[in-house]
């Protein structure tokens, strides 16, 4: 993986490894993973090591573990098919444990967006791709009449430090708290709604993160959540 860059175009990685899943990972969320399938084992590792993030896709066709496909065409490697997004996160690993051969407990927090320009996968199945990152999202005040929105993040903070504290650790809130940002708050919010992953990923590939908060809190509204 090798960063480059010119005075015209946005930072650009070559060969980033990529890690879809049926979940969506948003800057500066948190994500616990257990990693068993050897294409990952060997890249975690390298990412460990070196310190270096890899990508978090979400899948649109397809399973995180890959199976064979009894209904493949001919001529083709035999797997299901693997589709993901193009928008993703790159994620740092933070921590990483082996707690027996062959598994590795994860994790890892998320940067900045990437959009995907050419991907390939290897012969072990393993995704890379060159990607364009994109600029680390600006922090937009919360406005006054979203301020509930906030507040009803905070309170829910509140109440699960209070029910069970031990479980903080495997919440994607965590510090440092941004209540004045609203991408922050919109992206918190976002990850622990119970909504579909295609929702999730089209709110993370929004630009605009006041748009983004707004609809988080129609969401909110619907739900019976936004008081």
């Amino acid at each position: 993986m090798s960063p480059t860059s010119g005075a015209a175009e946005a930072l650009t990685l070559s060969q980033l490894p990529l890690f879809p899943l049926q979940t969506v990972l948003y800057p500066g969320g948190w994500l616990p993973l257990r990693i068993f399938e050897v294409r990952y084992l060997d890249m975690i590792g390298r990412c460990h090591k070196a310190g270096a993030p890899f990508g978090v896709v979400c899948l649109s066709e397809g399973s995180e573990v890959r199976r064979l496909d009894p209904e493949a065409p001919p001529g083709g490697d035999g797997f299901a098919k693997e589709v993901f997004h193009p928008v993703g996160t790159l994620a740092q690993i933070e921590s990483l444990e082996r707690p027996q051969p062959g598994l590795m407990m994860i994790r890892c927090r998320g940067l900045q967006r990437f959009h995907v320009q050419r991907r390939s996968q290897l012969p072990h199945g393993l995704w890379v791709a060159d990607v364009r990152l994109d600029e680390p999202e600006a922090a937009v005040p919360v406005p006054e009449h979203l301020a509930h929105t906030r507040d009803g993040l905070q309170h829910l903070l509140q109440n699960l430090q209070e029910r069970d504290p031990d479980s903080l650790e495997q919440l994607p809130l965590q510090p440092p708290y941004q209540w004045d940002d609203s991408g922050w708050v919109a992206n918190r919010w976002a990850e622990l709604l119970p909504a579909p992953a295609e929702l999730k990923q089209r709110l993370m590939a929004l630009d605009n993160p006041l748009l983004r908060l707004e609809l988080v809190s129609d969401l909110l509204d619907k739900l019976g959540l936004n008081r």
